[in-house]
């Protein structure tokens, strides 16, 4: 069975604004971030959702009720939105809230790396969540390892929805280093990962519900 994923940033919080990471942190909709969940839902006002997904964060269930609040008004039945910690952002413990810039040197730095690129370069994308854990005083913050079984599990939870049928469409709320992490694991060549999905952005996956998750996810498009 293929469903087809249309996973949406969050629109901008106050953190994005003040560029703080944000992860399980709850910091509320800018105005601008509004009118990005807005902007979504109207890309996607002419898509039939079976089911809808979000984090259990505010940005992301605000995000998700504006656009299926859109949705509906154009004619389309409403679907349950299941929000799920399993969909959340990653985790950066000690670093929840600090400045982009600080909390990714203080990862990198011991590396050689002091910048969140520099250590994708020389490391890959992995190693900025076991850098940010290992510089995290309190070892909390969520290693590559820790993330991806965490992620596994929410789209577990879609696989397992009985409800859904071979190319059904379905709604997820997703987060920055989400999506990022989704493309550098299953993208093919050919996309610039170096642009980070914009808020309010949506991005497309085929997912095989069949297949094992390494194999499971096709890209369809990025950041649109």
């Amino acid at each position: 069975m293929i469903v087809h994923l249309h996973l949406v940033r969050h629109g901008q919080t106050t953190f994005n604004r003040y560029n703080r990471l944000q992860g399980w942190s709850n910091a509320p909709l800018t105005d601008k971030g509004l009118a990005d969940a807005d902007k979504a839902g109207d890309k996607l006002r002419d898509i039939d959702f079976a089911a809808a997904y979000c984090s259990d964060t505010t940005r992301a269930q605000t995000t998700a009720q504006r656009i299926l609040d859109i949705n509906e008004q154009n004619g389309h039945k409403r679907p349950e939105l299941h929000a799920d910690m399993h969909f959340r952002e990653q985790y950066y413990g000690y670093f929840e809230g600090q400045d982009m810039n600080v909390a990714w040197w203080a990862a990198g730095a011991p590396h050689g790396a002091p910048t969140y690129n520099a250590i994708i370069e020389q490391y890959g994308l992995g190693a900025t969540k076991d850098f940010l854990k290992e510089a995290d005083p309190f070892h909390d913050a969520e290693s590559d390892e820790e993330y991806w079984q965490r992620i596994e599990g929410g789209y577990a939870l879609i696989a397992n929805n009985q409800a859904l049928h071979d190319g059904d469409h379905v709604l997820q709320i997703s987060h920055g280093n989400t999506l990022l992490s989704l493309m550098h694991r299953f993208a093919p060549e050919g996309y610039d990962l170096s642009e980070r999905p914009a808020n309010g952005s949506v991005t497309c996956f085929d997912f095989d519900t069949a297949q094992p998750i390494d194999r499971a996810f096709t890209v369809a498009s990025y950041n649109q």
